[in-house]
């Protein structure tokens, strides 16, 4: 069985669909949005696992990098993980909980590109869509590789510039350059955004993350997360594929 298989007939056209829906809440509905996308998240780190380990998670060992709000600790909770969320911005860590209320899972305030952990001490890592927030990506990936036990998954998942939402809430005009891009976005609503380019959001390709991640030895998927099956294909294809995946997937097994 190949790693990928098990998620494989889950990425369906429907899917996609249903995912695309929800992009539309993430701003007015964040609650909404996370939840849906932390319960799609949970199901395809279980595929890959299953697809890894011929068996679904029963107390391993789940390291989130950039777990935010805390909407995903509940989705992997459910699914059989035992929770650990690192997040650097006290802001956004826990900020479901004031909707919510409590919820499990263990969070550690820290940063990515120095995790507080011991080499090989978790079973899977995974990062989702945290990279394009870093100004160095791939000392973020070593670092989810160095706490990763042999075995075990890292799973790299972020935005790629080029694709639709590369400019996330500044929409498609970053394709007018990332800083012309945020300086037109503060003109239209007083503030600058968010994620704003060269402070929180970075240009980060979909070659560059294959280079790194082939060049590490430890590759053994790459597809964009929120398309079907049948349209895989596109992240083989240069060029293209820096339009046409939105989100690259990096399936890494140390």
């Amino acid at each position: 069985m190949r790693v990928t298989e098990p998620f494989a007939r889950r990425a369906t056209l429907s899917r996609s669909a249903r995912l695309l829906t929800e992009f539309r809440f993430e701003q007015r509905d964040p609650a909404r949005f996370y939840t849906a996308l932390a319960a799609d998240t949970a199901a395809m780190v279980g595929d890959l696992w299953l697809g890894c380990r011929r068996t679904a998670p029963a107390g391993e060992t789940m390291l989130d990098v950039g777990g935010g709000p805390g909407y995903f600790a509940s989705a992997f909770t459910d699914t059989g993980w035992h929770y650990i969320g690192v997040e650097p911005d006290p802001r956004e860590m826990h900020a479901a909980e004031r909707v919510r209320g409590p919820g499990p899972g263990t969070f550690v305030r820290a940063s990515g590109l120095a995790l507080p952990f011991r080499d090989h001490s978790v079973d899977v890592c995974l990062s989702s869509n945290v990279a394009e927030h870093v100004a160095q990506p791939w000392q973020l990936g070593a670092e989810m590789l160095r706490v990763t036990r042999p075995g075990g998954l890292v799973i790299l998942s972020y935005t790629v510039w080029l694709g639709p939402f590369g400019g996330h809430e500044m929409g498609l005009t970053h394709y007018l350059g990332g800083a012309r891009a945020a300086a037109r976005y503060t003109r239209r609503h007083g503030h600058p955004p968010k994620n704003n380019f060269g402070s929180s959001l970075f240009a980060v390709s979909a070659a560059d993350g294959l280079s790194w991640a082939a060049g590490t030895g430890t590759l053994v998927a790459a597809f964009p997360r929120y398309h079907p099956r049948w349209a895989w294909w596109l992240t083989s294809v240069p060029g293209l594929r820096e339009f046409a995946v939105s989100n690259l997937v990096l399936v890494m097994r140390p």
